[in-house]
């Protein structure tokens, strides 16, 4: 169970990872030891999975970011898997979700541009043998940022 404090070591860190367990307990008002027995605690038990960067897409060349519904003609287990590893093989496909409703997946990429995100389509996804069609629409604006889970 957490309690309190850990749910505000947690919204910390998720702003910024890079506090050290001094400034989180000035901020929580415990020793730096005591957070650093929590945040290993909090580690050890999966609450924390990682620590990542997060970057900007455009100054990496992805200029184009979209959402690719798949669905799929066949069904089954083996179907599935090798989607799934065709997914793991494409670092364009920043994260995937099997979905309930009329797409089967939905796909978040990024794209240095519409060419790249047509070949992706049309040379990697369309092919794949289980894949009946998809449908992508092309993200213009992102209000919010990807941000902490509520805690």
């Amino acid at each position: 169970m957490l309690d309190e404090v850990d749910t505000r070591l947690l919204a910390a860190l998720q702003k910024d990872a890079h506090l050290t367990t001094q400034q989180l307990g000035e901020m929580l008002h415990l020793s730096p030891s005591q957070i650093g027995r929590r945040r290993q605690r909090l580690e050890a038990e999966g609450v924390i999975q990682n620590y990542t960067a997060r970057l900007d897409p455009r100054k990496l060349g992805l200029e184009v970011q979209g959402f690719v519904q798949v669905h799929l003609g066949t069904h089954g287990p083996e179907h599935s898997a090798s989607f799934a590893r065709l997914v793991a093989t494409r670092a364009e496909i920043v994260s995937a979700w099997t979905m309930t409703g009329d797409a089967d997946y939905l796909l978040r990429v990024y794209c240095e541009d519409l060419p790249a995100l047509n070949r992706l389509i049309h040379d990697v996804l369309l092919p794949h043998k289980a894949v009946a069609r998809v449908h992508s629409q092309i993200v213009m604006d992102q209000l919010k940022r990807d941000g902490p889970l509520p805690t």
